[in-house]
C-alpha cells in the first residue's frame, strides 16, 4: 500500500477534483495536514497522444507525497500505454478513475460508464497492473444508477485484478453530488474485500469524517469540496482524532492562504490561465463572511494579483468581527 498502516484511520487524504485540485492545492493541502493526494484525472487518450494538457496533469512535486496520478479510458491497451508517461513523473502510486459522471468523459465509455461494464472494467485493472511497478488503485461510485448499485462486485473483480485499494463515492452517477451518502453499501464493498476501502463524500471536518468511519467501517476517508477555499480542514480533522483543541485560523490568515495558492498557481502554469482559475479558488475563500455574495462576484472579475488585495482588504474591512 502507498501509505503505511499507521497512517490509516489518521486522517485524510485529498480527493482528486478536476479543474479544482491543482499541484498549488494539493500543496497547501499537504502543508496542513492531509496524509496523501491524488493528481487532477488525465485521459489516457491524451497521454498516448503526448498531449500537452494531459502531462501538464501528471506533474507532482516533492512537497505533494505520497501522490499519486489519476487516469481514465475504456481501453485496456492505451490505459497501460498510457502508465509509460505517467511513470516519467514518479508517482507513488496509479489510480483509475470509474467514478467520474461528467458527460464528456462516461459517454465515451470512461470513468462512471466503467460501472456498466465490470468485466471490461476488470481488463483494464489488469492491464494496468501489469505495466507498472507500482501500487494501482480504483475509485468508483456505489453504482452507474439506482438500479444498478453494483459496487461491491465491481471491488471484487478489480481486487482480483491486482488492485491494492478502492475508493468509493458514495453515489450513484445521477446523483452527481447532491447531498446524501450511502453508507450501506460502502460498508458491504468493505466487507467484501480484503484490500483497504476508502470512502469519499460529504466528509466536511472530524465528526462526519468518525462517523464515516463508524457507519462503513472503511480504513480511510477522503475529502473532496470541502477542501476548497479550506485547505485548514487537514489540521482541523487531524486534531479532532489526535484529541486535540483546533483553532481556526483567523481571516488575516486565511486571506494569506489564499494569496500563497494564487502564487503558487502564477509559478505552476501560465500566469493568464493562472488568474483564471484564481476566480473560483477566490471565491471559495470567500464562503460564510459578512457580504459573501458581493465579494464573489468581486472574485469573478479577478485578473492581477492586485485584485486579490483589493477584495481582501474589503472582506476584512466587513469582517473586523470574524
Amino acid at each position: 500500500m502507498y501509505l503505511s498502516a499507521e497512517k490509516l484511520k489518521s486522517g485524510a487524504l485529498l480527493a482528486p477534483m478536476a479543474g479544482v485540485a491543482d499541484r498549488s492545492m494539493r500543496e497547501l493541502c499537504m502543508e496542513f495536514g492531509a496524509i496523501g493526494c491524488i493528481g487532477e484525472m488525465a485521459s489516457s487518450k491524451g497521454i498516448s497522444m503526448n498531449d500537452r494538457k494531459s502531462s501538464e496533469l501528471l506533474s507532482l512535486s516533492d512537497a505533494e507525497r505520497p501522490a499519486g496520478v489519476q487516469i481514465f479510458g475504456d481501453v485496456p491497451e492505451i490505459m497501460a500505454k498510457a502508465i509509460e508517461t505517467c511513470m516519467k513523473y514518479s508517482p507513488d502510486f496509479i489510480d483509475i478513475n470509474m467514478g467520474c459522471p461528467a458527460p464528456k468523459v462516461a459517454s465515451n465509455g470512461g470513468g462512471s460508464a466503467l460501472m456498466k461494464e465490470p468485466l471490461s472494467a476488470g481488463k483494464i485493472v489488469a492491464a494496468v497492473v501489469k505495466a507498472v511497478n507500482i501500487p494501482v488503485t480504483v475509485k468508483m461510485r456505489t453504482g452507474y444508477d439506482n438500479e444498478n448499485i453494483n459496487a461491491v462486485y465491481l471491488a471484487q473483480i478489480c481486487e482480483d485484478a491486482g488492485a491494492v485499494a478502492i475508493t468509493v463515492h458514495g453515489r450513484t452517477r445521477p446523483q452527481m453530488y447532491a447531498p446524501g451518502i450511502d453508507y450501506k453499501t460502502i460498508a458491504e464493498v468493505k466487507k467484501s474485500v480484503t484490500i483497504p476501502v476508502i470512502a469519499n463524500g460529504d466528509i466536511t471536518g472530524g465528526e462526519s469524517a468518525e462517523y464515516m468511519y463508524s457507519a462503513t467501517g472503511c480504513d480511510m476517508v477522503s475529502v473532496g469540496r470541502a477542501a476548497e477555499g479550506n485547505p485548514f480542514i487537514f489540521a482541523e480533522i487531524n486534531a479532532y482524532f489526535e484529541k486535540k483543541p483546533y483553532k481556526r485560523p483567523s481571516l488575516e490568515e486565511r486571506f494569506k492562504v489564499l494569496k500563497k495558492q494564487i502564487l503558487l498557481m502564477s509559478e505552476y502554469k501560465d500566469p493568464h490561465i493562472a488568474m483564471l482559475e484564481a476566480r473560483k479558488h477566490a471565491a471559495w475563500y470567500m464562503q460564510g463572511l459578512n457580504g459573501a455574495a458581493a465579494l464573489r462576484r468581486l472574485c469573478g472579475e479577478i485578473s492581477s494579483m492586485a485584485d486579490i488585495e483589493r477584495i481582501c482588504e474589503k472582506a476584512l474591512e466587513q469582517n473586523k468581527d470574524m
